[in-house]
């Protein structure tokens, strides 16, 4: 009698047990569940947000050179630009905003047409050359492409000048790529090895504005391309982060896009998108080959591989919190407020995108 009375009540305590063990299970698979999930909560939320603090324009594109007399001259004498200003700053706001400490900078403003370049020489510190074995898919490239009212004509005027080339020759987009057909190209590069790009549209391609009567030959920025390694991820940063628009792409392949390039077998998938002003910004995917090198690890704001689109938003906070959720990777460690408008806004902030071009948004 006793030893029954026991086994049903060790039958009885496992089944509580058991029972037990099923309702808690679902409830500690869903309190795991939230603890994965709440992390994320806050940029689900900024995702879905209606972005009113995007990105209002485009507002230059620059890079870092070596000697600014050199680099000036040659803008001005081969590409016809205008200096509109030419600044030295130093101090601690531009050594939190370059990332960089003792920073003395020399910055000058061109503009060609409606649009600005950018160059900044480090006085101190000295950065490092571009490797000389940089190729067209690394994934640290970017180039400004300028517009022209003559391929052939400028072209000449490149040779005249003795600039490097990157392309064979001009290249003409095929017929078969319905968006891009009958565009022209051509990659060169500046004494410190930027890469840059003529590019002419002809009728019913580009901004109307490139088809407009003129007897100027350089008709100013129409965009800057970077190599991307991922589309998506860069969709993610460009338009959902910081409110830029898809434009249109393309698929482009074949002998006259890797003549262009230099890049034996390139098949290049290009997105490109809009702000409200400016030029715009284009992602160059590879598809193929898929050896371009990373960014190092090391690159610095001084090293002449630099290069850096700035941005005009209207709430700097605002951007900041969103890219901070996002993980973004700060070049600046905070928003800096300038000493006064000598760089022309009043807030500033460096970032790099998922594969480490910088951008420098600004607040006027």
């Amino acid at each position: 009698m006793s030893m029954r009375f026991t086994k049903a009540l060790k039958r009885s305590l496992l089944a509580a047990v058991a029972f037990v063990v099923i309702i808690a299970t679902p409830q500690r698979q869903a309190d795991s569940q939230t603890t994965q999930q709440s992390p994320s909560l806050p940029v689900q939320l900024a995702q879905t947000q209606t972005i009113q603090n995007a990105a209002v324009a485009v507002e230059s594109v620059g890079m870092t050179v070596s000697d600014m007399d050199r680099a000036v001259d040659f803008y001005s004498t081969v590409l016809s630009v205008k200096k509109v200003s030419d600044v030295e700053v130093l101090g601690t706001e531009y050594e939190q905003l370059q990332g960089l400490f003792g920073v003395r900078l020399r910055v000058v403003k061109l503009q060609l047409g409606k649009e600005l370049i950018e160059l900044t020489e480090y006085l101190t510190p000295k950065g490092r050359p571009i490797p000389t074995d940089a190729r067209s898919n690394d994934r640290w490239f970017q180039h400004i492409a300028i517009a022209v009212s003559d391929m052939d004509q400028a072209y000449q005027q490149l040779r005249k000048y003795k600039v490097q080339h990157t392309s064979t020759a001009p290249q003409r987009i095929p017929d078969s790529n319905k968006a891009a057909a009958g565009i022209r190209a051509f990659y060169f590069k500046d004494p410190d090895g930027h890469n840059l790009e003529l590019i002419y549209f002809p009728s019913g391609k580009g901004d109307p504005k490139w088809q407009q009567p003129t007897k100027q030959l350089f008709l100013g920025i129409d965009h800057t391309a970077i190599v991307v390694s991922n589309t998506a991820a860069s969709l993610k940063f460009y338009r959902d982060l910081l409110g830029l628009k898809v434009a249109g792409e393309s698929m482009n392949a074949g002998t006259e896009q890797e003549h262009l390039n230099n890049v034996q077998g390139a098949r290049l998938h290009i997105t490109g998108l809009r702000s409200p002003a400016g030029p715009g910004i284009e992602f160059l995917e590879y598809l193929e080959p898929k050896d371009g090198r990373s960014l190092p690890a090391d690159a610095k704001p001084n090293d002449l591989l630099h290069w850096q689109t700035t941005l005009v938003v209207k709430d700097i906070a605002a951007i900041a919190d969103r890219l901070r959720l996002n993980q973004t990777t700060f070049i600046s460690p905070s928003i800096v407020s300038m000493p006064e408008q000598t760089l022309g806004f009043k807030k500033g902030l460096l970032v790099r995108d998922p594969d480490g071009h910088p951008l420098r948004l600004v607040e006027k």
